[in-house]
């Protein structure tokens, strides 16, 4: 039986990298020019860079390329959460509510991205066994 290809779309851990990019951008427009330029556009590139490297890593054919990627897209999840979120909301850039919710969705996509990297890991162990 041949092997079901998932689309990127379907992934979950895409979907939570695209759910991320949204609120961010949301936060990112309402930010004044000066706090965008400080602050905002490296949080938003940070933030966008997740679902890039999850893509891109995703396209790539062999595991360690693509482990690469996605090591690179933690990076960038962690950047824009234990720095720039939590800088924002320091500064008061952001509200509680929208702290949270990001809080919210940048700890679910840790782990789904962690679980991710591990299914990598796992998935080339299983087929060097088979060879």
């Amino acid at each position: 039986m041949p092997k079901k290809y998932i689309q990127l779309k379907d992934l979950e851990v895409y979907q939570l990298a695209r759910e991320l990019s949204r609120l961010a951008w949301k936060i990112y427009e309402s930010l004044n020019w000066q706090d965008k330029k400080i602050m905002g556009d490296q949080f938003i590139s940070s933030t966008d860079s997740v679902g890039a490297n999850i893509a891109e890593g995703y396209g790539r054919f062999h595991y360690l390329d693509k482990i690469k990627f996605f090591y690179n897209a933690r990076g960038s999840l962690l950047e824009s959460y234990t720095h720039w979120l939590e800088l924002l909301y320091e500064r008061e850039k952001i509200t509680t509510e929208q702290f949270e919710i990001m809080k919210s969705v940048l700890e679910k996509l840790t782990l789904k991205l962690n679980n991710f990297i591990s299914s990598i890991y796992k998935a080339k162990q299983s087929e060097l066994k088979l060879n």
